[in-house]
């Protein structure tokens, strides 16, 4: 049965339809955030960092991250717009949260590192979008949760 180990909320900045989680120390990603990202993608993975890609241009999205001790139970598809699965390796096992630079208070410790698995999932996508055409930066229309397991896990 899987173990939940850790979880925490957070206020994410999104810029440019999206927002980026890479290894802490940024010099050891061979390709930083926002680097070759694509427009439009919901999950893109990188050596060493995950895009993340929005629905809405520029507004704050609400992030909860858990991290397992194995891969939780997946019935995430009822309730989420996107539900996406991805691997990131880090050297350090702690992780920066980016948008145009690394985000002041929003890291993720994953407690080891190491290959970690990662289940990217997002609801109020259609709401966000059209709330950031006609008015401009909204606030937490757009939830996401993130899991992360190890991968040998």
């Amino acid at each position: 049965m899987p173990i939940l180990l850790s979880k925490k909320d957070m206020d994410v900045r999104v810029e440019y339809g999206s927002f980026g989680i890479q290894e802490f120390y940024h010099d050891d990603v061979p390709i930083p955030y926002p680097d070759a990202s694509k427009s439009g993608v919901f999950l893109q993975s990188f050596p060493g960092r995950l895009d993340l890609g929005s629905a809405g241009h520029t507004h704050t999205v609400s992030v909860s991250v858990e991290i397992w001790d194995s891969c939780p139970v997946s019935d995430l598809h009822q309730d989420w717009d996107e539900v996406e699965e991805s691997v990131i390796e880090t050297p350090t096992g702690e992780l920066a949260v980016w948008d145009t630079g690394p985000q002041q208070g929003n890291g993720i410790s994953l407690g080891r590192p190491g290959h970690w698995a990662v289940r990217a999932a997002a609801a109020g996508r259609a709401e966000a979008e059209r709330q950031t055409r006609l008015t401009g930066p909204v606030h937490g229309v757009e939830r996401w949760l993130l899991q992360f397991w190890p991968a040998d896990a």
